[in-house]
C-alpha cells in the first residue's frame, strides 16, 4: 500500500475527534521543538503559524450555527483562539515563553482523549 493510500484510509477511518487530537499533537510537537532546539526565526514563525491556523479553524467551526457543541463551549473555544492569536504574536515579536501555548494545546488534547 502506498503512503498516500494509507493516509487516505487512515483519514477516512478516524473520527473528527481523532483528527483534531492528531492535529493538536502535530502542532504541539512543533511548539515543543522550539523549546528544545535553537530554532531559526523562520522555524519559530512556521510552528506558531501552524498552531494559530489550527485554532483559527476551530474558531471558524465553532462560529457556524450547525456546530453541535454547546453554545457556551463554542464561545470558550473562540475566546481561546483569540488568546492564542494574540499570545503567538507576543512569542514571535517579544520572545515570550511558548509554554502557555503548549499547555493549552495539551489541555485540549486531554479533553479530546477523555470523551
Amino acid at each position: 500500500m502506498s503512503i498516500k493510500a494509507y493516509q487516505r484510509a487512515a483519514t477516512q477511518a478516524d473520527s473528527p475527534r481523532e483528527l483534531e487530537y492528531r492535529a493538536f499533537g502535530q502542532v504541539t510537537a512543533g511548539l515543543v521543538r522550539l523549546q528544545q532546539e535553537d530554532a531559526s526565526p523562520t522555524q519559530r514563525a512556521e510552528a506558531l503559524d501552524a498552531n494559530r491556523r489550527l485554532w483559527g479553524v476551530l474558531s471558524a467551526d465553532c462560529s457556524v450555527p450547525e456546530n453541535q457543541l454547546p453554545l457556551q463551549l463554542r464561545g470558550q473555544i473562540i475566546a481561546l483562539a483569540l488568546w492564542v492569536a494574540r499570545y503567538s504574536s507576543e512569542v514571535l515579536r517579544d520572545g515570550a515563553d511558548v509554554e502557555p501555548l503548549i499547555d493549552i494545546n495539551r489541555t485540549m488534547m486531554e479533553g479530546l482523549a477523555a470523551r
